[in-house]
């Protein structure tokens, strides 16, 4: 379980929190909330890339701030969502990186099998000699993802893993997240803008506000009219559809009475 006790960020005048939250394992969570909410700080702080200004983060009742390093990347894999390599690397060379908390950079064939595996998952075996510069952004975002999936940590963060990808290949990527969770026993927390995808495959969603908690629960509770309507600032309709609710978002009218 992840737990966020009183946890503050401030940016100058801006500040995120106090957060309390509690994430339970298993399955995928879904952080969405209009731009600015603070999902991706929070999902930043949880990995141990950014330190809170208040408050305690624990995962599995280890504080992720006081632990040692290699503790902690043993616990939680994070992927940001910039992801610039300088170096020319090949598909496996970069996955090869999630190794490093066991390896030192030093691969054993056990490493070396935990990033087959990952390269298989992602169905990336076909191109893991090829150079990331030579990949399109969907399979690049794919390497990148199996990257930390050969971490082989119990919690993943993922700060919008769909950027860049058009829907076919956002489908493809969810799907390969729901597997995960559900056949390798991973807890999955990401980051997304559209709340249709956080619907459709997540077990819960955490709603984000002014860089607070708005509201969190199952898809049931969370994708209803009234609540994405006063979290996103827009008229929200919710449809049931054959495989589940979607939201159906509605043109705002401009302040002088017309459509936009």
């Amino acid at each position: 379980m992840i737990r966020l006790n009183g946890v503050v960020k401030r940016y100058g005048a801006t500040r995120i929190g106090p957060v309390d939250l509690e994430l339970p394992a298993g399955g995928i969570i879904a952080l969405v909330g209009p731009n600015g909410a603070g999902k991706s700080t929070v999902l930043t702080m949880i990995g141990r890339l950014l330190s809170p200004d208040g408050g305690t983060i624990t995962i599995d009742g280890v504080d992720v701030h006081t632990a040692p390093s290699r503790e902690v990347a043993r616990m939680v894999s994070i992927l940001r969502q910039e992801n610039h390599f300088v170096t020319r690397l090949t598909v496996r060379q970069l996955v090869g990186f999630g190794r490093y908390p066991y390896s030192a950079g030093r691969l054993t064939a056990h490493d070396e099998e935990k990033i087959s595996e990952a390269i298989d998952f992602l169905d990336l075996t076909d191109l893991e000699q090829r150079f990331l510069d030579e990949l399109s952004g969907g399979q690049r975002q794919r390497a990148y993802v199996a990257m930390v999936l050969a971490q082989d940590t119990d919690y993943l963060l993922l700060d919008e893993p769909l950027n860049n990808l058009d829907a076919q290949h956002s489908v493809q990527m969810m799907t390969r997240l729901r597997h995960a969770a559900d056949t390798l026993g991973r807890t999955i927390v990401i980051v997304l803008h559209d709340i249709n995808f956080a619907a459709a495959y997540s077990d819960r969603i955490v709603a984000m506000e002014d860089g607070a908690v708005a509201v969190h629960g199952t898809p049931d509770e969370i994708i209803r009219d009234d609540v994405l309507t006063r979290v996103f600032r827009t008229p929200v309709t919710v449809v049931d559809g054959p495989t589940g609710r979607f939201a159906v978002y509605h043109r705002a009218p401009a302040e002088n009475g017309s459509p936009r």
